[in-house]
């Protein structure tokens, strides 16, 4: 069993920047792949970005490529997601995920990961 804890939302304006930061309960959080997706009001839960056990290889989603980076510290149990230039339309709930991974790959639909976090509200104003 692995626990998430996010951290980080909050209500900022257009164009301003927040890092959010996932924190795993498990030692063993280097034989997770992380991933974090958001999920605005009416919306499907969507892919945001994705990171490999190691860090070595990372994987965005195209609204976000560019402005969003995804980075984990294994020694720290932590997974990050730095946001810059945001916009209203990031507006969401933000939940991180780990799945078990032996392969080094990185995974990008919801059904490949084990464990959810419970989320984080970020806010854009425009």
């Amino acid at each position: 069993q692995v626990q998430l804890v996010e951290s980080g939302g909050g209500l900022v304006q257009a164009g301003d920047s927040l890092r959010l930061s996932c924190a795993a309960s498990r030692r063993t959080f280097i034989t997770y792949a992380m991933g974090w997706f958001r999920q605005a009001p009416g919306k499907e839960r969507e892919f945001v970005a994705a990171i490999s056990r190691s860090g070595g290889s990372t994987y965005y989603a195209d609204p976000v490529k560019g402005r969003f980076t995804i980075s984990r510290d294994n020694a720290k149990n932590t997974v990050y997601l730095q946001m810059n230039s945001l916009k209203p339309e990031d507006t969401a709930v933000y939940h991180c995920a780990a799945g078990l991974d032996y392969s080094g790959r990185i995974y990008y639909r919801a059904n490949e990961y084990n464990y959810w976090g419970q989320g984080t509200q970020v806010t854009v104003s425009s």
